[in-house]
């Protein structure tokens, strides 16, 4: 009896492997998309002291991005350096600092969490020449309390988690050229 109902779920299993495998052929032409997708213009920031920041604090992210401690000490380090070239911004400088004093992942995206609410106004108060900057947002961030952050790629590369929840976010805001 056992046998025969092992044999039975094998065969059971195996049919559904072999339909979920078939494509249904479609008599249908596919639609040619006419319009080519344009890429990604890299933003640009007419100041070139803001500009650079941008770029340091995107380095950042994605070394947030990637879990990596070590990278993550380094780039902030250099956003620290470029925030105090800006007048106004020693504050936010110090909280790039708080990145760069902390070998422990969890600390650095902690800080990350008030870094990028000062940078977003930052930003936001600035001009930009080319391209567009994502304000993104994870609601599960900071345990629950959730998190914003920059990035000028609309994709969602989540600095909080990760590996672990790499795409978890939506894009709340877009910053364009005016």
């Amino acid at each position: 009896m056992y046998k025969l109902k092992l044999t039975i779920s094998i065969l059971a299993i195996a049919g559904l492997l072999a339909a979920c495998n078939q494509t249904q052929e479609s008599k249908e032409t596919p639609a040619i998309d006419t319009l080519a997708i344009a890429p990604a213009v890299p933003v640009a920031l007419k100041d070139t002291t803001i500009n650079h920041a941008f770029k340091c604090y995107e380095n950042l992210k994605d070394v947030l991005v990637t879990s990596n401690a070590s990278d993550a000490k380094i780039a902030a380090v250099e956003l620290g350096s470029a925030l105090r070239k800006i007048k106004g911004s020693e504050n936010t400088a110090i909280l790039a600092d708080k990145i760069a004093e902390s070998t422990d992942l969890s600390i650095q995206r902690t800080s990350f969490t008030l870094l990028s609410n000062d940078v977003i106004t930052l930003f936001k108060q600035s001009e930009i020449s080319s391209g567009s900057i994502y304000v993104q947002y994870c609601p599960m961030a900071n345990d629950g309390e959730g998190g914003y952050w920059l990035s000028s790629k609309e994709e969602i590369m989540n600095p909080y988690y990760g590996d672990e929840m790499l795409h978890c976010g939506e894009v709340k805001e877009t910053i364009a050229k005016k």
